[in-house]
């Protein structure tokens, strides 16, 4: 064969493994309104940037009649490519190709871009849209993933892991998301459970539609399994790449610097906090009024939403935010939203991001129902990550901070690095009406006026504990600052934390309240 008729061949072999599945398939995952792999890994990266990888691979089964079919990429592609100019590696599985399915070859080539991706510590995206373990294949479905598995680990803390669920994750599959980053759903596409509905029906006898057991509204609203919900692919795909945009490419860089910008002048921070300590307001925009250009882009905004993560920019570099949300529950900490920072803190921790914790809370949430699905465990995980993190740690007491919960919002004794309150903030064991109900209960219940007495003895312990200066007076606090010294506050800290070095006993790793 002559070069020109070897470069004829390599085309028309492109050309089809270009079709994936098939026109017939094509046209159904069209139907379903999802785009093709292929557009998807083109839409995430930038213009012309993507190279692949093993286009030509094949499974090797040979029992139930796969010896005789062909199966293009194997249901994968991979490859490398760039996002605003920045290298990445990526996979997606095609559900053109015998429905994504995961048979051996298909998990070698995951494995192999993961394998790329953690040797160039550049992030990778993964794209899952998979019927799930190729069941033909038997065992060797299920070793494959475990490899992906166990790669996902080894990766985890060393570079970015995304996870983008455009299709069907079900049974084994679901358990790689789980392990990276961040997920990413979209509405009436993403599907996730480890058990479908028709085995739900057969085991249990309970009837329950793919959307309502494993929908994208639930993994963003119930579970928590999902940290980013968009209506379509291609907000999704913003998502991502705004996302890019905060986070370095891996643990031993910062992430990359933008111009700094000053906060929008409509977010005013000494007219968001109402002066009335029982009113709520939204916690956002004291963010919104301390970051660069007001930007802030929220994690897992629709789940545990009595607290708020995310990312945002001072003086053009990133920071983490921590919040307590004043709109939901009163801002309190509990089994769910202790998990969500804890989970963020590690994050930002092994990313070099600083955390900004901002609080205002009476506490964890008490009951019966908190009690018995562990609240303990899980509110100590935020302890553990916060004790943990060796990243800048600086903590504003914008108003509440009682018992427990002023601890585990990274107090000075959980080593913050920085410790400010505003003037109106609280700082006590509990609240002064709890408080004063303990302390002067004979007082009151012997007045001759009960709810007088009260009220009095609620103002006395009000002006003599739930105030910042009796922390302050301890070095508890470094000093009380006006709101609007706020983000000015923030800034210097943060620039004085730049080179922080911060020890740790020697340990093969520690044991989180897991």
């Amino acid at each position: 064969m002559s070069l020109k008729r070897n470069i004829l061949d390599l085309r028309k072999r492109k050309e089809k493994v270009l079709q994936g599945g098939g026109e017939k398939a094509i046209q159904k995952q069209v139907a379903m309104g999802k785009l093709t792999a292929r557009e998807r890994v083109t839409s995430i990266l930038d213009e012309d940037s993507f190279h692949e990888y093993d286009m030509f691979v094949e499974h090797e089964a040979r029992d139930f009649g796969m010896e005789k079919k062909e199966l293009h990429g194997d249901g994968v592609i991979i490859g490398t490519g760039t996002i605003y100019g920045e290298p990445v590696c990526i996979f997606a599985q095609d559900f053109t190709v015998a429905g994504g399915s995961l048979g051996l070859m298909h998990a070698r080539k995951i494995t192999k871009i993961m394998d790329h991706a953690l040797k160039m510590r550049v992030p990778l995206i993964g794209i899952n849209d998979s019927g799930g373990a190729r069941i033909q294949e038997g065992v060797n479905s299920l070793a494959g993933y475990g490899e992906i598995f166990f790669r996902n680990t080894l990766a985890s803390g060393v570079i970015p892991q995304l996870s983008v669920i455009l299709g069907p994750c079900a049974g084994g599959a679901v358990y790689s998301p789980a392990l990276t980053d961040f997920v990413f759903v979209v509405e009436n596409i993403s599907k996730m459970f480890i058990t479908g509905p028709e085995v739900i029906k057969t085991v249990l006898g309970e009837e329950i539609s793919m959307e309502e057991l494993g929908g994208a509204k639930v993994h963003s609203e119930i579970t928590g399994n999902a940290h980013f919900y968009a209506l379509s692919e291609y907000e999704c795909f913003e998502q991502i790449k705004k996302l890019l945009t905060f986070i370095p490419w891996h643990n031993a860089k910062k992430a990359k610097a933008f111009p700094p910008k000053p906060p929008r002048p409509e977010y005013k921070i000494e007219e968001i906090v109402p002066s009335d300590p029982t009113q709520p307001y939204d916690i956002r925009n004291v963010i919104k009024a301390i970051v660069d250009d007001s930007d802030f882009f929220e994690s897992m905004e629709n789940f545990a939403r009595n607290i708020v993560i995310g990312f945002g920019r001072m003086n053009g570099e990133t920071v983490g935010f921590v919040a307590n949300q004043p709109l939901v529950l009163a801002g309190v900490l509990d089994c769910d939203s202790s998990d969500k920072a804890a989970r963020f803190i590690r994050y930002c921790d092994s990313f070099n991001i600083p955390i900004v914790t901002l609080e205002d809370m009476p506490g964890y949430l008490p009951g019966v129902d908190q009690e018995h699905m562990g609240v303990i465990r899980h509110g100590a995980k935020i302890l553990y990550a916060y004790s943990e993190a060796t990243v800048p740690k600086i903590t504003v007491i914008v108003r509440k901070a009682y018992g427990g919960g002023y601890i585990a919002m990274n107090s000075r004794h959980m080593k913050a690095d920085f410790m400010f309150a505003w003037p109106n903030a609280e700082i006590a064991v509990m609240g002064p009406d709890g408080a004063a109900n303990i302390i002067f209960r004979k007082e009151i219940l012997a007045a001759a006026d009960p709810e007088a007495m009260r009220k009095e003895k609620v103002a006395e312990y009000r002006e003599k504990f739930a105030n910042p200066y009796v922390a302050a007076a301890k070095g508890y606090i470094d000093t009380v600052i006006e709101p609007q010294e706020t983000r000015n506050m923030l800034l210097h800290s943060i620039e004085v934390s730049s080179n922080k070095v911060d020890g740790r006993p020697a340990k093969k790793h520690g044991i989180p309240p897991f």
